[in-house]
């Protein structure tokens, strides 16, 4: 039989590939069980999903549960209380060994939770609290976002000024966050709440927009916005817009995406900073925490992400115009060292 060139180039490949087979069966034989062999199933449910945060928080779990070899399932449940709970109970009829809950309420998921440690599953709670001592949860450190951005509007406008507040209460990343927005108007007599509003309907920054319109009409001496949530800060910036008050009212608030850096960019924004962790760094570390727990080790109870104050002169002055320039000019936000046992596979690693 004659050795062709195409007979060398596909024994070339076979070879090759054979390599990259057991290279990859040698770095997962370097992994603790259950990930030193394929089958580990894994779900991701779901509370909130509305808007970039929760985009860029899904792609962290996907690249983090890629590198892990897991198989992962995704429920979502669209801000719907009751059936989130039955999601979780659907996830432990597919057989998952682990399970991220992702934000909700903790009246119905305490339970639901509950259920999924007496079936013997593994479960991390981000940003809900399920009150319970087995179930470590993911924080991005909520009152250090809120310390950060407040500390920035006290340093830009002083010690004395008329605020706007956009709250929705029972959330706990939001309930956290409020803990310092308290404490700051107890530290500072001079900061005065004029209005409280805020919702979490469908679309979000459309739905606090319309509320925003009617609280600048009533409280036309605001100077600041304090909306520790994008999507309510978008809101918040539509109506200050609408209303051609953007050179007279400065909006502070927590988290980051593209078109949140697009939109404090833009001339004579009102959106002055926000504090914020990647999103996409945070569902990274969900995974991992939930990966530790799978292989008998204990990532502990609060698993906390540190947040980076991002302001819109830094935005302009090293101009950052994506979440990609905000990783590579801010290294501190484009990976947390949280959850990251030798073993573990780092998805940002190139």
């Amino acid at each position: 039989m004659s050795i062709t060139r195409r007979l060398l180039g596909k024994a070339a490949l076979g070879l090759a590939g054979a390599a990259l087979l057991m290279q990859g069966t040698a770095l997962a034989a370097d992994r603790p069980a259950p990930f030193n062999k394929p089958g580990v199933k894994i779900a991701l449910v779901r509370y909130l999903s509305t808007g970039d945060f929760f985009q860029a928080y899904l792609s962290g779990v996907e690249a983090q549960a890629k590198a892990l070899g897991v198989d992962l399932r995704v429920l979502d449940s669209r801000q719907d209380a009751a059936l989130q709970a039955d999601m979780v109970d659907q996830a432990i009829a597919l057989g998952v060994q682990g399970i991220i809950i992702q934000h909700g309420l903790t009246e119905s998921m305490k339970d639901a939770a509950q259920r999924a440690v007496d079936a013997g599953i593994k479960v991390v709670a981000f940003d809900v609290n399920v009150e319970n001592p087995k179930i470590p949860q993911i924080e991005q450190s909520d009152r250090d976002l809120a310390k950060l951005a407040l500390e920035q509007a006290v340093k830009d406008n002083g010690e004395s000024w008329k605020a706007g507040y956009v709250y929705v209460a029972g959330i706990a990343p939001l309930d956290r966050r409020n803990e310092t927005w308290v404490d700051v108007k107890k530290e500072y007599s001079g900061i005065s709440e004029v209005a409280m509003f805020g919702t979490l309907d469908n679309p979000i920054a459309n739905s606090v927009a319309n509320q925003a319109r009617s609280v600048l009409q009533a409280h036309p001496d605001i100077k600041v916005m304090f909306a520790p949530y994008d999507e309510f800060a978008k809101g918040v910036k539509i109506a200050v817009d609408e209303a051609g008050l953007n050179k007279g009212i400065k909006i502070y608030s927590a988290d980051i995406s593209t078109s949140d850096i697009a939109a404090m960019r833009e001339p004579d924004s009102a959106w002055a900073a926000t504090a914020a962790t990647n999103p996409a760094v945070v569902g990274q570390v969900s995974v991992r925490a939930l990966a530790q727990l799978l292989a008998g080790e204990d990532p502990g109870h609060n698993v906390i992400v540190p947040p980076t104050l991002i302001t819109q002169k830094e935005l302009i002055d090293k101009d950052i115009k994506n979440m990609e320039d905000l990783s590579a000019k801010l290294p501190q936000f484009a990976h947390a060292d949280v959850a990251m046992p030798a073993w573990m596979p780092n998805p940002n690693a190139k």
